[in-house]
């Protein structure tokens, strides 16, 4: 099998893999495989000359867009949809240990939850802090 055509293959895979996960991250490097492809097809034989030039390319998109989306979040009418949980109800569907993750949800969306204590699933809970993908929960009946 040519190069390019394995290339082209693992920049399919990875373009897959970002629309599930949304970072960004894999984008880049997916058009960085896209053009270590075209330089198999013009070099076929330069496998190390590939690497390099996919690297590259993804490193400067990486580079280059990481000030625009930390300028897009900033920017007036941007509104992070996680920030909005703080302080929201949820339901635990999973039971949440002291240490260890659970199910929780809110809404229509589950979330992974950690909590300093035991609650129980079924049991109500309020949003106290959100991370990038984890939600910290605490019992609802401690706030009322």
């Amino acid at each position: 099998m040519h190069a390019w055509v394995i290339w082209l293959i693992a920049a399919g895979i990875l373009l897959v893999l970002e629309m599930m996960t949304l970072t960004f991250y894999l984008l880049w490097i997916s058009i960085g495989a896209v053009a270590a492809a075209v330089v198999a097809w013009f070099i076929p034989d330069a496998l190390l000359f590939q690497v390099i030039v996919g690297c590259i390319i993804a490193l400067v998109l990486t580079a280059f867009t990481k000030p625009l989306a930390k300028r897009l979040r900033t920017s007036q009418g941007y509104e992070d949809s996680g920030t909005e949980l703080v302080g929201k109800q949820g339901v635990v569907v999973e039971t949440i240990e002291p240490g260890q993750y659970g199910i929780v949800k809110i809404g229509g969306d589950t979330w992974s939850a950690t909590s300093t204590q035991l609650i129980r699933k079924d049991e109500l809970v309020r949003v106290m802090k959100r991370g990038s993908a984890i939600i910290e929960v605490e019992r609802w009946e401690e706030f009322y």
